[in-house]
């Protein structure tokens, strides 16, 4: 975002390269290699914990199926979005096409996107404060002594990639907040995750703030900004029929659950004591105007808001399942105007008291169900998975000490291998209406690892599957807080109901799903990809996205059709026959 203005008023002028430029100080040589000792500390950590938890195989699914030529789908034939990160899922795709293991990519590729992060962020504080002399690693002390920072360097999921386009965003605003360049990468944070479009706006604001460009020149920023986000998502609405991905419809991304968010707030913040070395940074920064090490407030400032926000959000959908995951993007926000600090006596003191805290934090602090799920249903993702693996850094799904898991895998080996179609509805087989292998189960990046590429693995969560994700909440366990009742999906892709299950209620809900609102999601996500289907998935995306209906199925009938015979969804005029 260039501009005719003039730099006064404190503004900052255009900027050259990335670092400031030596000034021919003892430490000059020794400053940059310092800086980056946060990266290379992370990389021993993160790969010391290294591990694929179940939503990354998730993302896996949907890279194997893309590369087989089903497109960006996790079971062929149901357009359905269950990667929330869409730059890392394409990333993941690149890496596949390479011939490449997809989960080894994923494990490996998350924990060098932490480190590059971890590197940005160090070269943006080198950039922010300027002048001579080492910076002290304050900041980046507080990351890397919690254990849940550790984790998730890997994991398969889309936060090294978050950590990355945080840093390197930050490092665009305060280096080259005049660049169209700077403009289209703070532009990308949806498409990195959904929830960090809070984070790009701040970021976009900012730099507004920092060149006050024309009019013109402000529109012509937007635009580079909004391009590529703007660009996927009319092809999500048209090609899934949604306003986002699937896991924010069954996550009920728009709710308000404040008192089950700050206690996942406590069940983060609580165990590390992670209010003493705040309190350290708070204590030191609010007061630090020294005119001669003065940094720019708006690049300064904007990462704590967006920070702030996004740990605001967190809080008010009621926060996750994994323990701390989801708060990292915004702690690593708050803390990078003093990643690295300033050599000064206050900032030595506070250096000194985060390090001891750190120190303890990292031996010895943990939370009380490490290896378990808490009481609360926040799970310590990444120990459940190695016990249950019985493996210290799971890649593949093993499973060697959860025998529930090694018996549905069996189940649907012996199926696939008969060549019946088959429903199993967790361990109990039925006869399915549909070819191949359907499996329902709970933990959906197993089930889709082990459910062939021509079968269905499908989620009663709704994590991927759009029938489950429209149905109503149950108050659940955080992260699952819905359960599609076995009758609808026996209606769905079975035959005769298995014992166990009122026919009635599997007739109410076969009745049902070709009515109205059902027949409309099943047709906008299964109908043939005609231009009439995608204008049609497009125009109705916020209807189709706030659509919700009654697990009851004798209820859900009654509502859908009420008491009128069972109707077909509206078709686009070109596709009749779809």
């Amino acid at each position: 975002m260039t501009s005719t203005h003039s730099p006064a008023r404190g503004r900052p002028e255009a900027v050259v390269g990335l670092l400031p430029a030596a000034r021919g100080g003892r430490w000059d040589r020794w400053r940059l290699p310092l800086a980056l000792a946060p990266a290379l500390v992370i990389v021993v950590a993160g790969f010391q914990r290294r591990w694929m938890s179940d939503d990354g195989h998730i993302y896996v699914r949907t890279v194997r199926q893309i590369l087989a030529g089903n497109g960006p789908v996790f079971n062929a034939g149901e357009r359905a979005e269950s990667s929330t990160g869409t730059l890392w899922q394409w990333l993941l795709v690149a890496a596949g096409a390479t011939g490449a293991d997809i989960a080894t990519a994923a494990m490996y590729g998350g924990l060098l996107l932490t480190a590059a992060g971890f590197a940005l962020a160090s070269v943006a504080a080198l950039r922010l404060h300027g002048g001579d002399g080492v910076l002290l690693p304050c900041g980046a002390l507080v990351l890397l002594a919690l254990p849940p920072v550790w984790d998730f360097a890997t994991s398969g999921l889309e936060t090294g990639l978050a950590t990355c386009w945080l840093a390197g965003a930050w490092l665009a605003l305060v280096a080259r907040p005049r660049a169209w360049t700077s403009c289209v990468v703070l532009g990308l944070g949806p498409l990195v995750r959904p929830d960090l479009a809070l984070v790009s706006l701040v970021f976009l604001a900012a730099q507004w703030l920092m060149v006050r460009p024309s009019w013109r020149r402000a529109l012509a920023g937007a635009a580079a900004a909004g391009a590529l986000p703007v660009a996927y998502e009319i092809y999500r609405m048209g090609y899934y029929g949604h306003l986002m991905p699937l896991p924010g419809v069954t996550k009920e991304a728009s709710r308000s659950l404040w008192t089950r968010g700050l206690a996942y707030l406590a069940d983060f913040a609580g165990p590390y004591l992670l209010w003493v070395p705040l309190l350290f940074l708070v204590a030191v920064a609010l007061p630090s105007r020294d005119a001669r090490r003065a940094v720019p407030l708006v690049p300064a400032l904007a990462p704590v808001v967006a920070g702030v926000l996004c740990w605001a959000y967190v809080i008010k959908v009621g926060g996750d399942f994994m323990h701390g995951r989801m708060f990292l993007p915004g702690l690593l926000l708050m803390l990078l105007p003093v990643f690295l600090a300033p050599l000064t006596r206050a900032w030595t003191i506070t250096t000194v008291g985060v390090t001891v805290w750190a120190l303890a934090c990292a031996a010895v602090l943990r939370i009380p169900y490490e290896g378990r799920i808490g009481p609360s249903g926040i799970a310590d993702e990444r120990g459940v998975y190695v016990r249950q693996n019985a493996a210290p850094h799971p890649l593949h799904h093993g499973f060697a000490g959860f025998p529930g898991n090694r018996a549905y895998a069996r189940l649907v080996r012996d199926a696939a291998r008969d060549g019946t179609p088959t429903l199993l509805l967790g361990r109990t087989p039925a006869d399915a209406a549909v070819p191949g292998v359907t499996g329902v189960y709970n933990t959906l990046g197993f089930s889709g690892t082990v459910v062939p590429l021509d079968g269905a693995a499908l989620d009663p969560i709704g994590l991927a599957y759009p029938l489950a994700a429209h149905s109503e909440g149950i108050n659940g366990r955080v992260g699952h807080d819905k359960r599609l009742p076995d009758e609808w999906i026996v209606a769905e892709r079975g035959t005769a109901p298995p014992a166990g299950l009122d026919p009635a209620r599997v007739d109410a809900a076969r009745r049902a799903l070709r009515c109205g609102p059902f027949a409309e999601l099943r047709a906008a996500t299964r109908d043939p990809l005609t231009a009439g289907r995608f204008w049609h998935n497009l125009t109705g995306a916020v209807e189709r996205t706030a659509f919700r209906f009654p697990n009851d199925p004798v209820r859900a009938e009654r509502e859908a059709c009420g008491g009128a015979p069972p109707i077909r969804a509206a078709r686009p005029p070109e596709a009749p026959g779809s």
